[in-house]
């Protein structure tokens, strides 16, 4: 079977003689919607698709209310997830942490609070930013991560709502 990716900018595919799909990474601005709103959906896609997932906070703080978070997000669903203290960690879908390992073989690892790209990055089929739009500083980043990432040659992409709410990307 032939890859359908790799006449696109030398892609490689996964399954495709053993080679791996290049690493895309995702920068969503947040902009008049908390990340509490936003990373719930793009993790429910992304489990929609058959991928585990990793989320990397700053601080245990964060961990620990995003943990209470997904049980109740919404009222008539929530997230089967744990943390990286857990002795099943590497059994759950979506795994909340702090460092960046990645015990559950996660295909997308979420980055938030300014959280550090893994030394592993080529190992998922996706990193995703998300990034504080209110926060000048967290933009500044997030624009040099940019830059970093287009430099290194990585399928880069850049996402901010519009006046609807609604993702336009940007670059």
């Amino acid at each position: 079977m032939r890859c359908p990716l790799a006449p696109k900018r030398g892609r490689r595919c996964a399954g495709y003689g053993g080679t791996i799909i290049m690493t895309e990474i995702v920068f969503y601005q947040l902009q008049r919607q908390p990340l509490e709103r936003v990373l719930p959906t793009l993790i429910e896609k992304s489990l929609e698709r058959g991928w585990r997932v990793v989320v990397q906070a700053a601080s245990e703080e964060r961990v620990e209310a995003l943990d209470a978070h997904l049980w109740t997000f919404r009222d008539d669903s929530f997230l089967p997830h744990g943390t990286w203290r857990e002795a099943e960690a590497s059994e759950q879908p979506i795994l909340l942490t702090l460092d960046g390992d990645n015990p559950n073989g996660a295909a997308v690892r979420f980055l938030i609070d300014g959280a550090p790209m893994p030394t592993d990055a080529d190992a998922y089929q996706r990193i995703v930013l998300i990034v504080d739009g209110e926060d000048p500083d967290a933009v500044a980043a997030a624009r040099a991560r940019w830059s970093e990432s287009k430099a290194k040659g990585l399928d880069v992409t850049y996402w901010q709502p519009d006046e609807e709410g609604r993702w336009q990307r940007l670059g």
